[in-house]
């Protein structure tokens, strides 16, 4: 298949590891997938994960041979994508489109800061302390802060999410929408974690593409 778009995959693991998923199950749908990596929580804070990405997005943008630039993630490095793609990499808008899998949004959601083992709190390490209402780092993390340049969004969330409750992304979905961005939600069975190369799944992701990419010349 012609390449219709470079996609930066970032990957998920809490902000302090690396999980299995590469995103190379979007591949055939016409995308360069290229990896990023990013400073994990243990080395330093939030906002540095999204200067890495950024820098990440530039070298994809630079050797992508002027396709458009997709970023894409899953679970923290879904997050990661919403960012780029919200914020743009050197100024809102100049980013294609943004596919994010299972991402935690709100560091508020009281349902995802459920009781926890002591020193497990993913939200607490990226940010060097637990997340606070009218606090300026917690704010700057959360996704709906960085709404309105109006870059299209797909999210794709499992029903039985337990580390990212599904509605997270229902509540941000609607958000995208008030302020004017193209927003697809699919919001399926399953929990955390699915498998991107799931007929569902990719179908969404077929579909959302066709949207935001310009159509392949025939040959």
């Amino acid at each position: 298949m012609t390449e219709r778009g470079v996609l930066l995959w970032i990957h998920g693991g809490g902000w302090r590891a690396r999980s299995d998923e590469n995103g190379a199950a979007l591949a055939p749908l016409g995308l360069r997938v290229v990896s990023a990596t990013y400073r994990f929580s243990r080395e330093a804070r939030w906002p540095a994960q999204l200067d890495d990405v950024r820098a990440a997005a530039r070298a994809a943008r630079a050797t992508g041979g002027g396709l458009p630039l997709l970023v894409g993630g899953d679970s923290a490095g879904g997050m990661l994508a919403l960012h780029l793609a919200l914020r743009g990499v050197d100024r809102p808008g100049d980013v294609a489109a943004a596919l994010a899998y299972w991402a935690p949004v709100d560091p508020l959601d009281a349902a995802q800061r459920r009781p926890r083992p002591a020193g497990d709190d993913p939200w607490a390490d990226l940010l060097g302390h637990p997340p606070v209402d009218g606090d300026p780092a917690t704010a700057d993390a959360a996704v709906a802060s960085h709404l309105g340049c109006g870059v299209p969004v797909l999210l794709v969330q499992g029903r039985d999410d337990v580390p990212v409750p599904a509605a997270q992304a229902v509540e941000l979905a609607g958000r995208l929408l008030a302020a004017g961005h193209p927003t697809h939600l699919w919001l399926t069975h399953g929990g955390h974690a699915l498998d991107l190369a799931r007929p569902d799944l990719r179908a969404v992701a077929a579909a959302f593409l066709d949207h935001v990419l310009p159509a392949t010349p025939a040959h």
